[in-house]
């Protein structure tokens, strides 16, 4: 079984894994749409942007597979049915993955895991800078949501650097140009 993973599961997928490879899915394209009450959010944050992906028929959006085998293809499953479906609100599908490897075969088939806007945590479109405002106030018990967007903007460019997500790098540039004004902040009130 391959699981494909675009989110936070590109750089810590939580499971056995044999094998992983770098690629991407086409027809969807990453969006910061989809609320987080548990993993990089709280009840007491009411916007707590993670990834899902929006169907988009030309586009394309790049991650992990990983190749899972024996009893580690119900442990991942038990894991992620947790993490991904029960706490986070997202369905599975199947799509084709190509490997960023230049002598890879055919497209493998692999799972992966998809907010839908009918879920209750489905935020919707919203500007990169409201997006950025969000991620700076949200914490849960993996971590700030700043790691998970940093996090997810560095893996694009060290690993995928002919890609192009504009959505993603544009949050990234709004968080960027928010946070030295929240840092002049703190410090003008640790001065007072």
């Amino acid at each position: 079984l391959w699981i494909f993973g675009y989110g936070s599961l590109v750089w810590r997928p939580g499971f056995e894994f044999t094998s992983r490879k770098v690629g991407f899915i086409r027809g969807y394209s990453r969006r910061f749409w989809q609320g987080d009450t548990f993993h990089r959010g709280s009840e007491k944050t009411l916007q707590h942007p993670v990834t899902t992906l929006l169907f988009h028929f030309q586009a394309c959006t790049w991650g992990v597979a990983y190749e899972v085998r024996g009893e580690q293809i119900a442990a991942s499953l038990e894991y992620l049915n947790m993490r991904e479906a029960v706490l986070g609100g997202y369905d599975t599908k199947l799509v084709k993955f190509h490997p960023q490897e230049k002598d890879a075969e055919e497209p493998i088939l692999a799972l992966v895991y998809i907010a839908t806007p009918q879920n209750p945590s489905y935020l919707g479109p919203a500007s990169e800078e409201d997006i950025a405002a969000q991620i700076i106030v949200s914490s849960g018990c993996a971590g700030h949501n700043i790691e998970y967007l940093l996090r997810l903007a560095d893996f694009m460019r060290y690993f995928c650097p002919q890609a192009e997500d504009k959505h993603l790098f544009s949050i990234e540039e709004a968080l960027i140009s928010i946070l030295p004004c929240l840092y002049y902040t703190e410090e003008s009130l640790e001065e007072t």
